[in-house]
Order: C-alpha cells, then structure tokens, then sequence
C-alpha cells in the first residue's frame, strides 16, 4: 500500500513500473478523483474561515446590542455547506482507501520484467538429482505402497485435497517441523512463536491478503475469523500498530502452524498428490528490518531456507520471480524449488520476499530510535520450509528399488530409524 502523497506525487512513475507487471493504474481517473477531493477539501476550509470570522463578528455586534439575525443564519448555511463539503470528501477518501488497497506493490528494479513465470530467471543450483537403476514413483504412489499415506479415508473424513498421515508417515512430518524450528531457532537466530491459527480480518487487510484474495481463504460462519492460510500473517501482525524500537532491528522470527487455503485460484493444477491441499503444514520465517538493510536480510532469509534442503541433502535450484509472476505485495521474491524425480521437474517448496513497507503500512508497523522520527519498517518472510512438500521431496529422491525410503541422516534422530519399509 502507499502514501497517497507519493502515490499522486509520482502517480507517471508508478504506473510506469506497475505496468511491467502487467496492472494497469488509470491515471486520469485518479487524477479526477484527487482534483475532486482536493476542491472538496480546498472549498470547505475557505468556508470555515469565512464561518470563524462571521461567528467572531456576531459576538462582536451582540456585545454593542446589534441585531444578529441575519448574520445568524448566514453561519447555519455556511455549517450546511461545510457538512456536504466533509462528506464528500470523506466518500472520496474512502474511495481513495478502497483503490490504494487493492493497488500492488511496486516491483524492485532489480526484478527482472515479464510477463509469466516463464520469465522467471535462475540464480543458482544445488546439488545433482539423483539417478535410479529403475523407474522411480512419485509419491503418490509410494505413500500408499508403504502404509504411510491415506487419499481415501481423508476424502472419506473431509472430501478431495486432503489427506491422512499414518504411522511412520507421520513421525516423518513431525521430525521435520522440530528439525526445521530447531535449526532456524538454534542456528539461524530466529526466535520461535506458536501463533494462534485463526485471524481477524484487519490482520489479512494488513499483510495484503483482504480485500483482494478472500476466495482464497476459509473464513468462520458468524465471526470476524478466518483461518491462516500462512503463519506470515499472524507473526507479521505481532506488531500492528505499533511502533518499534530501531536499534532492535532486525527481528526475526519463525513459527510452525496449519494452513489452511481454499486454493480457488488453482482448479486443475497439481490435483493429484499432496503438492496442493486445503490443509499443509509450514514453518514459516519472517522479519522486520531497516529499510536500508532489507536486500541483505532478504538474501539471508532465503539462504537461511536454502540450508534446510541442503541439509536433507534435496537438489534445488532457486529462482527470482520475474515482475509478470511475483506476488501482490512482493517487491522481490526467490522461490526455490525442490527437485522432485517421480515428476521429473523442479517444483516449489518455498517463497521468499521482500515486502519493503508495503505490509508495515497497511498495518501501521514502524520504528524509530531516540527522538527520531518513525518510518515503516519492511518486512519479509519465506517459507522455512513448506513441511509437506519437504515429506514428498525426502520420498521420491530417497526411494530404494524395493520401495522402501531411506531418511535422511539429518532427520534420524527425529525419527529413530534409518528406512521407512511397508
């Protein structure tokens, strides 16, 4: 979100780089708009002067005995006029909040343009895929094979993209959210926070999800509660309204949580597996910085996700977003996507951005140090990793000829054994 005084200062320019990624801003009509409210604001202050002076000079002539009557009724018009003045411009203010909202965010000039994710650019590449002296399954095939995976009784249980992990299946994803916190908390000086998993409307208003993607949320009958679709939003809105202290900068959290997501967006991408579901489970990093320093803090919170998987020994390759694929409120992303053998392509498993203050300003998160004057912070998060797609990852690079799975040498300790058999 922006400042309207920036926004209508530089409105040629920003709608020059917002045009890159393909959101068109109509100029003239928001140029109307502000001329409008301008003249609305302009005129209603000239006639509060003028209603100050006549009410001074009506105290001035009932002091000598003068009839004031006339001048009287003069000041109700005038509180008339001024009344219709402040409403109108209260209704184009309100309609200049309902435009900033669902305005994105101004890309990064470091971003490259285009138009889909096809522009999306490599930055670097981890590890090598892994070679079978046999066909290798994907994981919907050896979670089920091995007793650790159920589509039917959650379909059963819930309905369609869903799924029920069982036994040693579900140590496995449970090893990975207390080896990923432990990593980040212990290693990478993130503090932990356990969040709740249901959130207020003004928390998604602030880190961009509302107005725009409520289809894509699930939202509780009755209440002013959605359920999480990330742990970015709970944590980012520690600080709503608030005002942090500089020197503390940066802060830097991570948290585990369920997501939930309608995924409404997505009709035929991804529908068979756990790739995309209406429930996963995420570690979540996220940070607050100084402006100055967030490019930095954005390099190391996307290593700091990159460590996970090379950790696990998972090939990856990551990506930076082109201005045609980046996300509403990102100014830059890395996504970095794991290797998955039973499909034969790199596939998504974390998003990292720069959100600089496009966040902080929808929820009024700043900072500043002694006497010195607040300025919004920026923030950033990234997945830490996405623990499901982690699961199916560690499955189908670790798959054995005889189906069974070994664990990575990380996760053993979690997990207490070595292979996962049928």
């Amino acid at each position: 979100m922006y400042e309207l005084s920036y926004f209508r200062n530089n409105l040629d320019a920003v709608a020059a780089r917002l045009a890159d990624r393909g959101f068109t801003v109509d100029v003239e009509a928001f140029r109307k708009l502000d001329t409008q409210r301008r003249a609305a604001v302009s005129e209603a202050e000239a006639l509060k002067a003028q209603k100050n002076s006549e009410s001074a000079e009506i105290g001035k002539l009932k002091r000598a005995g003068s009839d004031t009557a006339a001048l009287q009724q003069r000041v109700r018009e005038l509180d008339e006029l001024i009344s219709k003045l402040d409403g109108q411009a209260s209704a184009l203010d309100d309609q200049f909040r309902e435009i900033m909202a669902g305005i994105p965010n101004m890309p990064h000039a470091s971003v490259p343009v285009g138009t889909s994710a096809a522009d999306n650019v490599e930055v670097r590449r981890w590890g090598t895929p892994p070679e079978f002296s046999f066909k290798p399954k994907s994981h919907w095939d050896l979670g089920p094979d091995l007793g650790i995976l159920d589509f039917e009784r959650a379909a059963k249980i819930t309905g369609a993209r869903f799924v029920v992990y069982m036994g040693l299946g579900a140590k496995l994803e449970r090893a990975l959210i207390n080896f990923m916190l432990d990593v980040h908390t212990k290693e990478h000086g993130y503090t932990e926070v356990l969040p709740p998993f249901m959130i207020n409307s003004a928390s998604l208003f602030g880190t961009g999800q509302l107005p725009k993607f409520g289809e894509d949320l699930f939202k509780l009958e009755k209440t002013d509660y959605w359920l999480a679709p990330t742990a970015e939003v709970p944590v980012t809105n520690l600080y709503r309204d608030e005002t942090l202290d500089l020197d503390s900068l940066p802060i830097k959290f991570c948290a585990y949580t369920p997501c939930f997501r309608s995924e409404a967006g997505s009709y035929g991408r991804d529908v068979r597996g756990i790739i995309r579901q209406h429930q996963f489970q995420k570690v979540e990093l996220v940070k607050f910085s100084k402006p100055e320093n967030s490019y930095d803090e954005l390099e190391s919170l996307t290593r700091d996700a990159e460590d996970i998987l090379q950790r696990l020994g998972l090939p990856y390759r990551t990506v930076v977003l082109s201005t045609g694929d980046i996300g509403f409120g990102s100014a830059k992303t890395y996504d970095i996507e794991v290797w998955l053998p039973g499909q034969g392509e790199y596939k998504e498993i974390s998003s990292c951005s720069n959100y600089e203050a496009f966040q902080a300003r929808r929820a009024s998160i700043k900072a500043k140090s002694g006497k010195g004057k607040a300025e919004f912070v920026h923030t950033l998060n990234g997945s830490g990793l996405a623990v499901g797609r982690t699961w199916l990852a560690i499955l189908e690079n670790y798959q054995q000829a005889d189906g069974s799975v070994v664990v990575p040498e990380a996760l053993r300790p979690f997990m207490g054994v070595d292979v996962i058999r049928k």
